[in-house]
């Protein structure tokens, strides 16, 4: 019993040795072993780990995709001097953490200090090699890949990689956008007119073909109809030519049958003639046209 309390002590120190000669690394991490102030191991798998005590410290680096989000939209220039501005977003992480700790000493808000200058000059270059209409919608996939391939590139050298930039907004300021709204709505209503003349002159264009198109077709009904007039007229004096050369008496005495009809088809109607006319001849003979 007497020795138990020098065994707990013993047991106490032992814990209290290995905890300062272990360490743990989270797989969210990186993490430098520093002899003696210098880099002695970069630890960049995750688990229990083995350092010298006393002579040895260990520094934690968060090896997850960051993110660095401007707080005020930044002004820039485009090709025709027309100020933008812009709200942008970046994502990086640390690709090379031995790298990372020897340029900027292992301080975030350094390496943030340098990235953001990185990011805005490269968005500063192309934005202003790009008109507004440009930046505002047609180019801005193209300005996010030149600007993160470009900030990569200069990034690398703290040993950071630049995983991607994003434009979250790209506004006019107030006193451009009111200029830049009227030549749009300028330049709108000029190709609604454009389209206004195209249409009226194709509705103009269809309007003479049809007119064409029925002309034609009523000069060929009316030739139609005349030749078909024409074959009838001439089938029927054919056949009244026929039936007068079988029996001309009938056929005159026919043809004044018919003339007396159309003479007195009215009650009212009135007619002064000569007796003696040839006209009542049949009349007279009772439908003997010799006047015998």
């Amino acid at each position: 019993m007497q020795r138990l309390p020098f065994i707990l002590a013993i047991v106490f120190a032992f814990f209290i040795a290995a905890g300062a000669m272990l360490f743990t690394v989270d797989q969210r991490q990186y993490a430098i072993v520093f002899q003696l102030g210098e880099i002695k191991e970069v630890v960049k798998e995750p688990g229990l780990k083995f350092k010298w005590p006393m002579i040895q410290n260990v520094r934690y680096f968060d090896r997850r995709i960051l993110t660095m989000d401007s707080v005020e939209p930044e002004r820039f220039l485009t090709a025709e001097k027309k100020p933008v501005l812009v709200d942008s977003f970046v994502k990086w992480r640390i690709a090379d953490v031995n790298q990372y700790y020897i340029s900027v000493g292992g301080d975030e808000l350094l390496a943030r200090t340098r990235l953001a200058q990185t990011v805005n000059s490269g968005l500063r270059e192309e934005f202003g090699r790009r008109t507004v209409h440009d930046v505002v919608s047609g180019a801005r996939d193209r300005i996010m890949e030149d600007v993160q391939k470009k900030a990569d590139a200069d990034a690398r050298q703290i040993g950071v990689e630049i995983v991607d930039v994003r434009l979250k907004r790209v506004d006019l300021p107030p006193e451009v956008s009111e200029s830049v709204y009227r030549r749009m709505e300028t330049e709108r209503k000029r190709v609604a007119n454009e389209l206004r003349s195209q249409g009226a002159a194709e509705a103009e264009k269809i309007r003479a073909d049809a007119d064409k198109q029925r002309e034609v077709i009523v000069a060929e009904a009316y030739r139609d109809a005349q030749k078909i007039k024409g074959e009838g007229d001439a089938k029927a004096a054919a056949t009244y030519g026929k039936a007068f050369g079988e029996n001309p008496e009938f056929y005159a005495f026919y043809r004044s049958l018919e003339a007396y009809r159309q003479s007195f088809s009215n009650k009212s109607d009135l007619m002064v003639v000569d007796p003696s006319a040839d006209f009542f001849r049949y009349l007279k003979n009772g439908g003997r046209g010799s006047g015998k």
